[in-house]
C-alpha cells in the first residue's frame, strides 16, 4: 500500500512557524477569529475585503489542517458553516499583538495602513448576518 502522507521538511522552527501562520492573510484571519471567536465565511470576507473567495477558502483550509481553526458545518439548507479559533490558534494572538507593537514602534516602516487593527476596538464592527 502506498503512503499518501507527504513528508514536510524545514530548516528550523522559525521556518515552520512562518509557513503555518505566514503570508498576507493568515495572520488577519487568526486576528479576527481571536477577536470575534466565531465567524462565518461572508463575515471574514467583510472584514478582509481585499481577499478573494478562492484565497480565503485556501487559507481557511490550511489553517484548519494545521489545527489553528476549526470548521463547524450545520445540517441546514442553505448550509451554515462557522469558523472558530482553536486553543492552539489562540496561542498565536499574543505574538500577533507583539508584531503590531513592533511595527508601530518602527513607524510602520513607512507603510500607510488601510486599517489599524492593533489600535481599534473591533467589537463595534457590524458584521453581515448571512440570512
Amino acid at each position: 500500500m502506498k503512503n499518501d502522507i507527504k513528508s514536510k521538511e524545514a530548516i528550523c522552527e522559525i521556518e515552520v512557524a512562518f509557513r503555518v501562520i505566514g503570508g498576507k492573510w493568515k495572520p488577519l484571519i487568526l486576528w479576527f477569529l481571536g477577536e470575534f471567536h466565531t465567524l462565518r465565511f461572508s463575515q471574514l470576507q467583510h472584514l478582509i475585503p481585499d481577499i478573494t473567495h478562492k484565497i480565503l477558502t485556501k487559507q481557511l483550509r490550511e489553517l484548519e489542517e494545521d489545527n489553528l481553526i476549526e470548521r463547524k458545518v450545520y445540517a441546514e439548507i442553505p448550509p451554515k458553516v462557522e469558523y472558530s479559533i482553536t486553543d492552539n490558534g489562540k496561542e498565536i494572538i499574543p505574538i500577533l499583538d507583539m508584531l503590531c507593537n513592533w511595527a508601530f514602534k518602527n513607524n510602520l516602516f513607512g507603510y500607510n495602513l488601510k486599517y489599524n487593527l492593533c489600535e481599534e476596538s473591533l467589537k463595534n464592527i457590524v458584521l453581515p448576518d448571512d440570512n
